[in-house]
């Protein structure tokens, strides 16, 4: 699966545009994430704890997306961004969308 920012894919066309594709996922903190997050902050600098969970979070949601581009039969997505929010204190929903496509190297 090619997958981009841009809204073009150098060296390919597009052949079909199908549709907004996304990967959702939304997680909390546990009780030991947010212990060691917060001793973390307390101490400074890099918070290792909340990056981790950050960057699982972020990768489920990429991968979700994938999948539901395959799923409709895209061999790429083009605009691909992601997007988080607050659900309630404590948890997230990060969302990983773009635009589904065929294309074929030119």
């Amino acid at each position: 699966m090619l997958v981009t920012t841009s809204t073009n894919l150098e060296g390919y066309k597009v052949t079909d545009q199908l549709g907004v594709v996304r990967g959702i996922t939304v997680r909390s903190r546990g009780m030991g994430g947010n212990f060691l997050g917060g001793l973390q902050t307390i101490l400074g600098g890099k918070n290792s704890i909340y990056t981790e969970l950050c960057e699982q979070t972020r990768q489920e949601a990429y991968e979700l997306l994938i999948l539901h581009a395959q799923q409709i039969g895209a061999n790429a997505i083009l605009s691909m961004r992601y997007d988080a929010n607050e659900v309630m204190q404590g948890v997230t929903e990060v969302l990983a969308y773009g635009t589904a496509v065929k294309v074929e190297k030119v």
